[in-house]
């Protein structure tokens, strides 16, 4: 009997497997699992911003002042006793900077509510005049709200006409907020400095600690170590390029008000330099609070205008214009992208974010340069 081989069933033509869709594109459930890690990161950094907040200040504190524990230690000073003089010279500095304005910014701070009543009565008198197209659309608001109101009430009940807020009750809650975020963050200058000390004592043993944890591999260990030295190196020059420009500003600020005659021209060019960590918000607060000032010692308001015109005009062209080339040079970050990062940890972690931001950003941008996966994200916040 003749054997009968066995065709078996026919093949059927084998579909795209995982690894052609993962080539073609990302599935829809990465990108979900994509989008929902990133809303848990943000999270993530919203309720933890209390521990934070301190720890990077005191670790940007410790890149700033790296480079002078170094060199001191190359004179054989001890890196303990190197980190404790650095520091204290700091504090030391800022503390005298502070006594020696103390009793002029003491005497503009009484000056506030003055200015405030002055405002307010040239305020009113204006009102007086003919109604501003501002008053009339309030008006015409009140209006539209009360036939609302009467519309909707039952026949014969008495409608009840809301009384009008204070108008300037969201500037007093918005003052006192800041202020005491402001005090939250002069509370925490103590841990800050504490850990600031701590990291720049050690010196390198925590950078070993990261080189080990990335494996035994040779490779790794020697990018470890590239993208360490580089985020150290571009961490400095931020740091560096903010404390140039913020001194220009200060020094500006104080020949120009004095030049304009504004009185205590020296405590408002040490106010700028240092509001100007606060990238834009900082700024503005100065040329707010100097025209009001500048209105109230020369009683017009034209050349209270032209006061905060003066520290507007500086901030932007030595703050904005000068420093974004100094930053695009050293960071090689775009600087719509640094805007937009100043604008998400502003949202983030308020004043301390927009401090924080611009070292964040580069240090995500020496990262993302490194790993090649990531490259293209580093092209799209590069310059």
């Amino acid at each position: 009997m003749a054997h009968i081989p066995e065709t078996g069933s026919p093949q059927l033509p084998e579909g795209p497997g995982p690894e052609a869709a993962g080539a073609g594109g990302a599935s829809p459930l990465g990108l979900s699992l994509a989008v929902l890690a990133i809303l848990a990161l943000v999270a993530a950094l919203y309720l933890a911003r209390a521990f934070l907040v301190p720890l990077l200040l005191g670790i940007l504190t410790s890149y700033a002042l790296r480079p002078i524990v170094d060199g001191m230690q190359l004179l054989r000073i001890p890196r303990a006793i190197g980190a404790a003089l650095v520091l204290a010279v700091l504090v030391g500095g800022a503390s005298w900077v502070a006594f020696a304005v103390s009793d002029d910014f003491t005497a503009m701070i009484e000056t506030l509510p003055e200015a405030a009543r002055k405002v307010r009565h040239d305020l009113n008198a204006a009102r007086t005049g003919a109604p501003t197209a501002l008053q009339n659309m309030q008006e015409a608001a009140n209006e539209i709200q009360a036939a609302a109101a009467d519309a909707g009430a039952k026949p014969g009940a008495r409608v009840v006409t809301a009384r009008a807020t204070e108008p300037t009750a969201w500037l007093r809650d918005y003052a006192v907020a800041q202020s005491a975020l402001l005090f939250a963050i002069v509370g925490q200058t103590p841990i800050v400095l504490l850990l600031a000390y701590f990291l720049l004592a050690s010196g390198d043993h925590f950078r070993r600690k990261l080189v080990q944890l990335v494996g035994p591999s040779l490779t790794r260990k020697k990018e470890a170590l590239r993208i360490l030295g580089e985020i150290d190196t571009q961490v400095q020059r931020y740091l560096l390029a903010m404390l140039v420009t913020n001194a220009l500003i200060g020094l500006a600020t104080w020949l120009a008000f004095r030049a304009l005659g504004l009185e205590h021209a020296g405590v408002w060019g040490v106010a700028a330099a240092v509001l100007h960590f606060v990238p834009y918000l900082g700024p503005a607060i100065v040329a707010v609070a100097a025209g009001v000032t500048g209105f109230l010692q020369f009683g017009a308001l034209l050349q209270g205008l032209a006061v905060a015109g003066v520290a507007l005009l500086i901030a932007g062209l030595i703050g904005m214009a000068f420093m974004t080339w100094l930053q695009g040079r050293f960071a090689r970050v775009n600087a719509a992208v640094l805007f937009i990062g100043l604008l998400f940890f502003g949202w983030m972690w308020g004043v301390a974010g927009l401090l924080l931001g611009g070292p964040l950003v580069a240090i995500a941008k020496v990262i993302l340069d490194r790993v090649e996966s990531l490259k293209p994200a580093g092209e799209l916040l590069g310059d």
